[in-house]
């Protein structure tokens, strides 16, 4: 028969092979952890918005706006369309075009940004962008990329590009090299067609081709901020069968305006976004 001596060592050497192998003096189960504990964090949802107009500014109906900025007070354009494409210097009060390069056959001009006194404008399927001074309009270099140009911003540091896909890149603004992408998934689904883009307060702000919708996403990982429905933005009033979808987005940083329009609408919104 077994001693106590013996019986006291054989049963803690059994407690110990049911602890993984070591004896824990008053160990007790671990709890299963909670949803809060979880190594997956939470997702906020999405937040929804509507808008108010603040104001309207008259818009060339010839312009089929691909891309537009606001530096010092101003406009900067870019149209698109073969043989009618343009880059534009415009007057947000009055519509007027103060300076207007074309760009030739067989380019369609698609989105533009600003960096260093250098304007970027892409074109769509050439896989070409052109360089401009911004006082004089010269164009003075090019740049290349893979894929179709739709949009264009920069984060202060990066050109960043949209093609038509879900998947937005980060370019070096000098060599033109693709830093790294983000994807954009609403839900499970790719969230395709995302077209002229503006750097906003940390956000990326995108239109979603024809669409009345403008997406808010975080550049850090492509995750949906946030949902604009800009449906009934142009009243039925002014439009014509020429009146194409909503697209450009600007963002007046130093009066914290922000701008949309449409492909040749004859109007310009200054607008304030509303929480639903």
């Amino acid at each position: 028969m077994l001693s106590r001596l013996s019986l006291v060592l054989l049963l803690a050497l059994l407690l110990g092979c049911s602890n993984g192998g070591k004896v824990v003096s008053g160990a007790t189960p671990s709890a299963s952890p909670s949803p809060a504990s979880s190594s997956t964090p939470l997702v906020a949802p999405p937040a929804f918005y509507t808008f108010r107009v603040v104001k309207s500014y008259p818009h060339d109906v010839n312009a089929y706006t691909q891309g537009l900025i606001v530096r010092d007070g101003t406009f900067y354009e870019s149209t698109g369309l073969v043989g009618k494409s343009s880059l534009r210097h415009v007057e947000i009060e009055t519509g007027k075009v103060l300076k207007k390069v074309a760009v030739d056959r067989p380019y369609f001009g698609e989105g533009l940004n600003e960096m260093g006194g250098k304007l970027y404008q892409l074109t769509w399927q050439h896989e070409i962008g052109f360089i401009y001074d911004k006082k004089t309009f010269e164009r003075i270099g090019e740049f290349r990329y893979e894929g179709e140009g739709w949009g264009l911003t920069d984060d202060g540091t990066h050109l960043i590009l949209t093609d038509g896909t879900n998947n937005i890149r980060f370019l070096d603004p000098k060599s033109f090299a693709v830093k790294r992408t983000i994807s954009v998934f609403d839900g499970l689904t790719p969230l395709k067609n995302l077209n002229e883009v503006e750097y906003i307060n940390g956000e990326i702000f995108a239109n979603i081709y024809q669409t009345n919708s403008i997406v808010r996403i975080d550049p850090k990982d492509g995750a949906i901020l946030g949902w604009i429905d800009l449906t009934g933005l142009l009243p039925e009033s002014d439009r014509t069968d020429q009146t194409n979808v909503l697209n450009g987005i600007a963002y007046d940083a130093s009066k914290k305006r922000l701008f949309v329009t449409g492909k040749l609408w004859p109007k310009v919104f200054e607008i304030e976004l509303v929480k639903q």
